[in-house]
């Protein structure tokens, strides 16, 4: 490997959300203990990126601002080149991180009470926003099929038929469960929302994070069917852990679709532009550091390797999930007949392993756990270990 990921970043007391959470949870953790919940990275950022910055910084004005032509390069080329999706400046709408994006999607598409649609277990900020906005939950639960999920098409026909029902948020790479959803299951899920006038927003934050075997397909790319009722929401800050800067491009090609997006960013107070380093990050990033990304690519997959064969070695009873995409990994400690309360103390208080319990992705997930793999190899395997031991306390 050309870059350093061998080298873990301790982040204790420089603000970070996760690093807080853990010494929230068991303030005892010591200097050795390094959290895998929250979806950023305790590894050295990305050479090129750091490089980059510096060099910005010392000459910028850290003034009002808005996307560059050359900001707005990097972006379509990017989702060109890496992705075969050929977008246009138009399009791209830059908000302050991908759940602001949520709220104004669900503001300009819905009205109080309007159902929105979810397949759970899912990124819990989905349902955040649609009770702190007053609409209604409408959960087309995934369908479990061995160590791999499903959409129940069946079930998401019935909910989409409901004319009170008019938005899908759609995960895709899925988060927490790792599917990368084919192009097959893409078009029904499209075919599907269409018939019903159902909009989709798409949140594809993890696009760039795909394993070996499979592939990305943008929602929108689809068709033109497709791109008339997706809103998609990207960002580079998962796949270069950047997610502070607080920087995401919102791709709406249907004209109508966008003004709506735009006025309700406008009516809240967020219209007036995004995070000026945060914009640079994502130019640099686009332009420079994509070699960073394929190595570190590399490293979810081992980690995702070795977690895997470990535990089916050591904790059988632990299902740990195929993971197609994201850096997120999906197991399943419900063999162990343990209340969530109780698996939570143990891994906080007992194995020192603090991730994203499952239930908080909606009740799917209880008994589950989710794992970071974006951390250094010797980092996580030191972290199993712990698990391990902990967990053979408990067997049945």
């Amino acid at each position: 490997m050309v870059y350093d990921f061998k080298t873990p970043v301790n982040r204790k007391e420089t603000g970070s959300e996760k690093w807080a959470e853990m010494y929230r949870n068991n303030p005892d953790a010591g200097a050795d203990i390094y959290p895998f919940s929250v979806a950023d990275l305790d590894i050295k950022m990305a050479p090129e990126l750091v490089e980059g910055l510096k060099e910005y910084v010392a000459t910028a004005v850290m003034g009002y601002d808005l996307p560059t032509e050359a900001y707005h390069k990097a972006v379509i080329d990017w989702m060109k080149n890496r992705h075969n999706w050929a977008i246009k400046k138009e399009w791209i709408i830059c908000t302050p991180g991908i759940i602001a994006a949520f709220f104004s999607a669900i503001r300009a598409y819905t009205e109080p009470g309007d159902g929105v649609i979810i397949m759970c277990p899912v990124y819990y900020p989905f349902m955040r926003a649609i009770n702190n906005t007053k609409r209604t939950i409408s959960n087309n639960s995934l369908v479990r099929n061995g160590n791999h999920y499903e959409i129940n098409f069946e079930d998401l026909a019935e909910k989409a038929k409901d004319p009170k029902t008019k938005l899908m948020i759609f995960s895709n790479p899925h988060n927490p469960v790792g599917r990368v959803w084919t192009k097959a299951e893409l078009e029904k899920v499209v075919e599907i929302c269409a018939a019903n006038d159902v909009l989709i927003l798409a949140d594809e934050i993890h696009h760039d994070l795909v394993m070996p075997g499979h592939v990305y397909t943008p929602m929108a790319s689809l068709s033109e069917k497709a791109a008339n009722i997706c809103i998609t929401a990207t960002a580079a800050s998962k796949s270069f852990n950047i997610a502070g800067l607080r920087n995401s491009n919102i791709i709406i090609s249907n004209p109508d679709l966008h003004a709506q997006f735009k006025e309700d960013m406008d009516m809240t107070g967020i219209g007036g532009g995004t995070n000026v380093v945060g914009l640079k990050a994502t130019e640099i990033a686009y332009n420079n550091a994509g070699a960073w990304l394929d190595e570190f690519l590399a490293l979810i997959w081992t980690n995702h390797q070795q977690v895997k064969a470990y535990l089916a070695k050591e904790l059988p009873e632990v299902t740990v999930f195929d993971l197609e995409g994201t850096y997120l990994q999906w197991m399943d400690f419900n063999a162990f007949g343990l209340s969530h309360e109780k698996l939570e103390e143990i891994m906080h208080q007992e194995a020192l392993v603090f991730m994203d319990e499952g239930y908080i992705f909606g009740e799917e997930g209880t008994g589950y756990e989710r794992l970071s793999l974006g951390a250094p190899t010797d980092v996580l395997m030191a972290a199993m270990e712990r698990l391990v031991e902990a967990m053979k306390k408990y067997r049945k």
